[in-house]
């Protein structure tokens, strides 16, 4: 198992895109399976980072493999949380019917033309190993902004031996690897240079059995 954690840790690294935080306009909080997202830019919020909460997520998450049932949308989901939080009801914007990357990004800018809010600056939440997805996405379907990406700062020997299922986690984070390169190339995301070390290990994790979720 040291080879394998070896290996995800060059994927994680890769993926942490190592922004500094700044003020913003505004957070956006993608959607995702890990409540510690949602709790991690609420801390921001009340770190006086930026004056609104937006939550994007459409997917109602049920997955037997990471223990996560939830009875309504990530994005409302999570606005509870920042609700129980004590964060104040007006500061907190949802965008409910996003199902993946790409829609977060789209979606939100769209409720946030649609409020008239001109925010310029973002800082955008999700999980770790999926800073740089975050930041292609952003870079191809709304361009110009001034975007941090951001995540708890976790490490990937904390998050791999934590409360969700280690093999699964590798699987989501293999994949979304893969996306990287697949959704540059197909133009979903902006393209990103991958170094050949890391594409090196992401083959030898699919070669281990690390390929559920892997797209064609």
């Amino acid at each position: 198992m040291t080879y394998v954690y070896s290996l995800v840790q060059i994927l994680w690294d890769y993926m942490l895109v190592g922004h500094e935080l700044r003020d913003a306009d505004c957070i956006v909080v993608l959607g995702s399976h890990d409540i510690r997202v949602a709790d991690y830019a609420i801390e921001l919020y009340q770190q006086g980072y930026a004056p609104y909460l937006l939550f994007s997520g459409g997917v109602v998450q049920q997955n037997a493999e990471l223990g996560v049932f939830w009875d309504t949308t990530e994005a409302e989901y999570f606005a509870r949380r920042a609700l129980a939080a004590r964060i104040p009801a007006e500061s907190i914007l949802i965008e409910n019917r996003s199902l993946n990357t790409g829609e977060n990004i789209r979606y939100a800018r769209r409720l946030l033309q649609s409020r008239e809010l001109d925010f310029q600056s973002f800082i955008m939440v999700q999980k770790p190993y999926m800073e740089r997805r975050v930041l292609a996405t952003a870079l191809q379907h709304w361009p110009g902004i001034d975007l941090v990406a951001a995540s708890p700062p976790i490490s990937c020997a904390d998050y791999l031996n934590g409360e969700l299922p280690r093999d699964a986690v590798i699987q989501h984070i293999v994949g979304d690897f893969q996306r990287v390169k697949v959704y540059g190339e197909n133009g979903f995301q902006a393209p990103q240079e991958i170094p050949a070390q890391v594409w090196d290990a992401f083959e030898r994790l699919v070669a281990l059995g690390y390929d559920q979720r892997l797209v064609e």
